[in-house]
């Protein structure tokens, strides 16, 4: 396993330098020119302005920029917003913010997504399945955004159980509203991959074969059915860990919290080049490192598979 996971390492060197400079691309050519969104509607001094592009290397061909960003990479160095203010600086606040958010939503995601799912596929074809249908089909139709504006008025305006706004981003209990939205999408869908897996595993050979030797009932669920049917389940949770990172300026947004998110819409608003560049460098590097992860858990969840 350990030549394996020492192959795809080198495998990713590629693929984060063709996704990065895919990124740096698109950042550097479509918004146009972020020295002159600095003054908005006024007329700029061109000297001044050519200033600032020597002085961040916007004169340098576009090629020649990225090559210089990735060389500074290597020492840690995110490169500096237009402002002045180092990018590792602005991730460092928001990082975590947006970690302990999504923590706490794979949480809730994994606890009751595989809960209901397997209390469905249990019963397939009972009330109890038909039940949990009808309400991952009613969370998975209604967008996040009108999920969070529900959530926030019925927990925070009607019933004060919870504020309207995260005060303390270092607070679980603050951030559990805003975590329980941000996974109520996917964990329907874990839910219903989970009662799908669970439904068809029952007919497996193998299952058959436990109740014939007359292993306990927890055994079989516990050990033969939830190992089984876990497999297809945490290839969808870890793709949804750089999910939740990158894609929670919704919800971000809806309860005030200074996270990744906000970070990434302010940068994108601003035009702030060197800001959406560093986030979503370190999301690439988190989603190649969550998938080698997962592709090793599969040899844990299942003996069977093997790695050369």
């Amino acid at each position: 396993m350990g030549r394996y996971a020492a192959r795809r390492l080198l495998q990713m060197i590629p693929i984060f330098i063709g996704t990065t400079l895919l990124i740096f691309l698109m950042v550097h050519i479509l918004p146009g020119d972020p020295v002159r969104a600095i003054y908005g509607d006024k007329a700029p001094d061109p000297a001044q302005i050519a200033a600032i592009k020597r002085e961040y290397g916007f004169d340098k061909p576009v090629l020649e920029q990225y090559v210089h960003y990735m060389l500074n990479l290597l020492q840690g160095d995110f490169g500096k917003n237009l402002a002045g203010r180092p990018v590792i600086d602005l991730m460092s606040d928001a990082f975590p913010v947006t970690l302990r958010l999504t923590l706490l939503a794979i949480t809730i995601e994994i606890i009751i997504g595989v809960g209901l799912g397997a209390w469905a596929g249990l019963r397939a074809g009972k009330a109890a399945d038909t039940g949990v249908l009808i309400f991952t089909l009613t969370v998975i139709s209604i967008p996040v955004f009108v999920l969070g504006f529900i959530a926030r008025f019925i927990f925070a305006d009607e019933l004060g159980w919870l504020p309207p706004n995260v005060q303390d981003s270092t607070s679980f209990s603050q951030l559990f509203l805003p975590a329980f939205v941000l996974a109520m999408l996917s964990m329907a869908y874990v839910a219903r991959l989970t009662r799908t897996t669970f439904a068809e595993n029952l007919r497996a050979d193998y299952m058959r074969t436990a109740l014939a030797k007359g292993l306990p009932r927890r055994r079989i669920i516990g050990v033969h059915l939830l190992r089984n049917s876990l497999i297809p389940v945490v290839t969808f949770v870890g793709t949804d860990v750089g999910g939740f990172i990158g894609g929670a300026v919704i919800t971000e947004g809806i309860f005030n919290i200074q996270g990744v998110g906000n970070l990434l819409y302010r940068a994108v608003q601003t035009s702030e080049g060197s800001t959406v560049t560093g986030v979503v460098t370190v999301l690439v590097l988190v989603i190649l490192l969550i998938n080698l992860l997962i592709d090793l858990l599969y040899a844990v969840l299942d003996p069977r598979i093997r790695y050369a």
